[in-house]
């Protein structure tokens, strides 16, 4: 946005912009509230309100997803601005960084450019004496320490509701449903997909399914165990009937042994074999920190019979040594001829093709150890072959999550672009992962220039090019060129468009009945 420069230094240093954050955790801190408070505050001191900087529904942990903050930032290191001070109800409304450090970053860039900011609700004045910048240290070291508490508080809370038997979140899976109950323990209904409860006291749990996705399930642990059938013949099997996926997919080995190894299928409830807390990166945790309810649902696979699919792929899974991956690699290649994470992921004896990664640094090193010199083209035309398909589904699957909040979706004529509730257009466009001979990893996206959406939502592909990394959800009118290289970290100007899943993007399509936005 650009300010009108034709004003006196005098007048500036009256214009005030205000910030204003709320998460969901109390009405207190409605940005309405936070805007009243702030004006009482400025009429007191003789400021002028100029410019409203918000974000709504916002984690206070991190940066990211905040559009708001990031763009009072950007068009203060800009210069683009015609105030000198700028408002925030409180030093948490500021933000709840796990690093108090990284929140005095955010304020001392105003610093610098000369923006003074006031906190309209504290006790100290922001005046760099040495008891505010003590008071204020302290003030942005419990706003973090709060957010650590709290995802304590609701970890417990989760994990309570996980042993007493509640889902929490996620699709069923082939062969189970979800079963809507009330606070009393009744049974209310099945959940469709994309269904969601709207009580909050009302419960989630699995129950058998359809009894023929039943038979389907036990069948493919029959085939498995008994008649030693691979992951992979078995989804060739599925597909060539024509029996889907619970979400209309065709089968693969990964989906196959998804099956074969997740404990719902015996009736146990288990979690948090992954955490994301506090906004920081994913991990993996070890089992003795995973969360079992045993006998939690209705199991429909026998224990002994999913015991022993465990046994068979314990055995084939166990830790491999160096010289075992690689003779084992080396026999897939004298059978297919070349090698590719697409075709490690399908070999039913090899590991994964990010275990190799792992292992031996990267997949290129793996393969000189075993003598193959990889030909791009055969490695493009399958990531291009999966990629051509995965568009597709992730396609769909936006269209069914906007319809789950009660958008509308049209597609145009070459099916290129969405139309969302004939409001606004998007294009979405899937960026390969690429290695540079230095190891970094790139993605380069091309965005539509044809029919110029109003957004474009672009995946970003992991290292083996087999499932989304994240999102971008980038806005043509902040978008200055139609290419993009994106590296594993881009700065602000764009990872502050970056999202984990595609949530915030469902947010913007939801349609509210007009009595509820009245």
């Amino acid at each position: 946005m650009n300010w009108p420069n034709n004003k006196s230094d005098g007048e500036k240093r009256r214009n005030a912009a205000q910030y204003v954050r709320m998460s969901t955790e109390h009405q207190r801190y409605s940005t309405e509230n936070q805007a009243d408070a702030i004006q009482r505050y400025a009429e007191e001191r003789g400021y002028k309100i100029i410019q409203t900087y918000s974000d709504a529904g916002k984690s206070g942990l991190s940066i990211q997803g905040r559009a708001g903050l990031s763009q009072l930032i950007d068009d203060i290191e800009a210069g683009e601005i015609d105030f000198k001070t700028v408002l925030v109800y409180d030093v948490s409304r500021w933000g709840r960084f796990q690093d108090a450090d990284e929140s005095a970053y955010y304020e001392y860039i105003c610093k610098r450019a000369g923006i003074s900011v006031e906190y309209c609700a504290e006790q100290f004045e922001n005046d760099g004496s040495p008891v505010s910048t003590i008071v204020k240290g302290v003030k942005r070291a419990m706003a973090g320490e709060y957010s650590r508490e709290l995802s304590q508080k609701v970890f417990a809370g989760q994990r309570r509701l996980i042993e007493l038997g509640y889902r929490q979140g996620g699709a069923p899976g082939f062969g189970l449903r979800r079963m809507l109950i009330d606070e009393a323990g009744r049974t209310k209904g099945i959940l469709s997909r994309g269904e969601h409860k709207s009580i909050q006291t009302d419960r989630v749990t699995l129950v058998p399914g359809p009894a023929d996705e039943v038979a389907i399930v036990n069948q493919i642990f029959l085939r498995f165990v008994n008649d030693g059938w691979s992951e992979a013949e078995i989804a060739s099997d599925l597909n060539r009937r024509g029996i889907r996926t619970d979400l209309d997919r065709d089968w693969s080995p990964a989906v196959v042994r998804q099956i074969l190894t997740n404990e719902k299928y015996i009736g146990n409830n288990l979690w948090n074999r992954h955490s994301f807390k506090l906004k920081k990166r994913h991990v993996q945790n070890d089992p003795e920190n995973w969360v079992r309810a045993v006998g939690a649902f209705e199991a429909i696979v026998d224990a002994n019979l999913f015991n022993a699919a465990g046994a068979i792929i314990a055995a084939r899974s166990h830790v491999l040594s160096d010289d075992e991956m690689l003779d084992r690699l080396k026999e897939v290649l004298e059978e297919n001829g070349y090698l590719s994470g697409f075709v490690i992921n399908e070999a039913p004896k090899l590991p994964s093709s990010g275990a190799y990664q792992n292992r031996f640094g990267s997949l290129l090193r793996a393969y000189s150890l075993v003598g193959f010199k990889p030909d791009r083209d055969y490695r493009y035309i399958e990531i291009n072959r999966l990629l051509r398909s995965l568009h597709s589904d992730i396609v769909r699957d936006i269209i069914a999550g906007v319809e789950a909040v009660g958008g509308d979706v049209a597609q145009s004529h070459n099916a290129d672009t969405l139309i969302i509730n004939d409001e606004f257009t998007v294009s979405i466009v899937i960026a390969r992962c690429m290695q540079t001979g230095a190891g970094a990893y790139r993605w380069n996206i091309r965005l539509s220039t044809g029919q110029l959406p109003d957004l474009s939502i672009v995946v970003r592909m992991g290292q083996a090019n087999t499932a989304p990394l994240d999102y971008y959800l980038l806005p043509t009118f902040d978008m200055t060129k139609s290419k993009l290289r994106l590296a594993e970290n881009n700065g602000l100007s764009l990872d502050a468009f970056r999202f984990d899943n595609l949530a915030h993007f469902f947010d913007m399509a939801a349609r509210a009945p007009i009595l509820e936005v009245a």
